[in-house]
């Protein structure tokens, strides 16, 4: 089976709810691989070395994935109640600016896989989305993952 048909199966046998869970896990798991190096690398130039051994990539991944999310909040057509709504996009911005910062070498790794395994956790613990398509038939963001 072919890689773009073995994602396509996935896609249509898992709820979007699976789904996002499963790029958060992806992704934290990512940045969970670093952090002890980026620990015990206090400077700046010992830092882009980490960054350069892969975490750039996974913080990337990390900062497209709260992206989609942020686009998602954002629209009209976010089912969501509207307070957990702002929070989730306050805390999306935040993940970008920090984000920032660690790509510059500045603190907030462990922050950032904090923020990303409290959302796995929520996302375990709540009960499954109805649909992934609304009645007007668009696709949630996490289909487009």
């Amino acid at each position: 089976m072919s890689i773009s048909a073995y994602k396509r199966t996935i896609r249509e046998s898992e709820s979007p709810r699976q789904i996002e869970a499963r790029v958060f896990a992806r992704i934290t798991g990512a940045m969970r691989q670093h952090s002890e190096a980026w620990a015990a690398s206090p400077e700046k130039s010992a830092r882009l070395a980490v960054l350069s051994g892969g975490l750039r990539d996974a913080l990337t991944q990390n900062r497209r994935l709260w992206e989609q999310l942020r686009n998602d909040l954002a629209s009209e057509r976010n089912a969501l109640p509207p307070a957990l709504r702002a929070n989730l996009l306050s805390i999306a911005l935040w993940v970008d600016r920090t984000s920032t910062a660690v790509i510059g070498g500045g603190p907030g790794l462990p922050a950032l896989i904090d923020v990303n395994q409290n959302i796995l956790a929520g996302l375990a613990a709540a009960r499954p989305a109805p649909s992934a398509v609304g009645q007007d038939g668009a696709q949630s963001y996490s289909q487009t993952l």
